[in-house]
């Protein structure tokens, strides 16, 4: 009989193990369509400052050159053969991140429109809870108001997440953008970008 109780709790935490091995991944939970707060996002903003942490990698290793600066778009040439050779090594959400020293925004009823150096446009709708993809790569993203500030999450297939935070400062002259890029509990990257009504 002792032996049948053990075999039977052998079993038992077997099938809790594999259970949890077998989770699925997490989805990214839909944001507000409401802009409550009666934020207006639009305008021409110029970059003022950027300051934040590299982007590491598991293990440790700083991994900078994952993320394109913010004085230039894409490429029209594609990536780099260095960014080509750590994409498959890194977060996929890092190619979702746009970036620029100039942004027009023109916000409607329903979305936002971001051109970055007027080069790339990036169409935001509120409330939106759809897969997006740039070549191969594939992403859930949700975005919508968080009180007054417009937020952004877009999860790869590993579930790594890159959140984007949008809202105003100094009476409207200024605009805050800060970027966060999380794998479960642990922040893989961080910024923080201020932009100037110009």
């Amino acid at each position: 009989m002792p032996m049948n109780r053990l075999l039977l709790a052998m079993a038992a935490v077997t099938l809790v193990v594999s259970i949890q091995g077998c989770a699925a991944k997490p989805q990214l939970l839909p944001r507000d369509v409401g802009n409550l707060a009666g934020t207006d996002l639009s305008g021409l903003w110029e970059l003022r400052s950027e300051s934040g942490k590299p982007l590491t990698m598991a293990g440790g290793r700083e991994e900078g050159i994952l993320l394109p600066p913010s004085t230039s778009g894409r490429s029209p040439q594609g990536p780099s053969r260095a960014t080509r050779s750590t994409r498959s090594k890194g977060p996929a959400v890092h190619v979702f991140v746009e970036n620029g020293r100039v942004l027009k925004i023109t916000q409607t009823e329903y979305g936002l429109f971001i051109s970055f150096d007027r080069a790339i446009v990036e169409e935001f709708t509120f409330g939106e809870n759809r897969t997006v993809s740039l070549g191969p790569i594939e992403a859930q993203r949700v975005s919508g108001w968080q009180g007054a500030a417009f937020v952004v999450e877009t999860m790869d297939s590993r579930g790594v997440t890159l959140k984007e935070v949008w809202g105003l400062a100094g009476g409207g002259s200024e605009l805050n953008r800060d970027i966060v890029i999380t794998d479960g509990e642990k922040e893989l990257y961080s910024a923080r970008q201020v932009f100037d009504r110009s």
